[in-house]
């Protein structure tokens, strides 16, 4: 109830368990058996979310130039994005990048190279990936001596989604939903060791600091000021969220030490109450959730923009 996640969807099934009893042995060698499950697994639910993101675009797969595809579990060779080319029936040409083990930000990371990727490329068409699957790498039986680790299996959810960015939209063909305007990165000062996730022999082990969300909220301020400030926007409320859900505790000190109001982070609860945290599908998520609200409401924007 404290995790405010009211339902998830995970590929890990009871049947899988019964085959492979060493998932839930929290210290039994299982690596081998969570990655024959989960390297096919990654790039066909990729698959899945393509197909809808080419369908909705509207364009054929051969003006696909370039495909990132972004997954926490599943590092094998060749990677993801090749098999996910070649179960779409991209181009040969197509020029592929694979990010593994990015973690929760990589949401923000996949736009800020698609971004680079489509600005820089003449006719560029980067079609998009975050293909989490995070009840195989993650799952196992509670144990005392790793608590944070059932504090994330209480919060992740397993889901795909993908998008299509260029630059220069045709005219009357292309109709873009949200323009990435500017792009970012900073770390947050003492923060190394606040959230880490060790791949061993039993999967992939969470380790959270109590202290993230003060962490996390203490330095907004000053990043916020540095985004903004260049713009004349110093009002946080005039701007719209899409924050990673990474838990309601680190929404709540966000928005208690930017004074926001409920609304601004109300989408990305609604996300992390239906689908938990997807690790970084769930940013993706949320922009998809939002541009279908404001249709739903008969609003002006794509998005929730500077007057929602």
């Amino acid at each position: 109830e404290k995790s405010t996640v009211h339902k998830r969807h995970t590929y890990l099934e009871e049947a899988m368990l019964e085959k492979h009893p060493n998932l839930r042995d929290p210290t039994a060698p299982s690596l081998d058996a969570r990655h024959d499950l989960i390297i096919p697994e990654v790039p066909r639910l990729a698959k899945e979310a393509a197909l809808k993101a080419i369908a909705e675009w509207g364009q054929p797969t051969s003006s696909i130039t370039h495909l990132i595809v972004c997954a926490t579990a599943g590092a094998d060779l060749p990677g993801a994005d090749f098999h996910v080319s070649r179960l779409l029936g991209l181009q040969p040409s197509v020029k592929r990048f694979m990010l593994y083990q990015q973690g929760c930000f990589s949401g923000g990371t996949v736009l800020r190279l698609a971004k680079d990727l489509a600005e820089n490329s003449k006719g560029a068409r980067v079609l998009v990936i975050n293909s989490e699957v995070l009840s195989l790498i993650a799952f196992r039986g509670p144990s005392i001596s790793n608590v944070d680790n059932l504090v994330g299996q209480t919060m992740f959810g397993d889901g795909a989604v993908a998008l299509i960015v260029g630059a220069d939209p045709v005219p009357t063909v292309e109709k873009p939903i949200f323009e990435i305007v500017w792009t970012a990165e900073t770390i947050l000062p003492d923060c190394g060791n606040a959230i880490r996730a060790s791949l061993r022999e039993s999967g992939m082990t969470f380790h959270l600091l109590p202290e993230v969300p003060g962490k996390i909220s203490a330095g907004l301020d000053k990043i916020l000021a540095d985004a903004f400030h260049p713009l004349g926007i110093s009002d946080w409320n005039s701007i719209f969220w899409v924050p990673h859900p990474g838990g309601p505790a680190i929404l709540d000190q966000v928005e208690a030490t930017l004074k926001l109001k409920k609304e601004r982070l109300s989408t990305t609860r609604e996300v992390l109450y239906q689908y938990g945290n997807m690790s970084g599908a769930t940013v993706l998520f949320i922009l998809d959730a939002m541009r279908r609200k404001s249709k739903k409401e008969g609003l002006a924007t794509t998005g929730e923009g500077l007057d929602y």
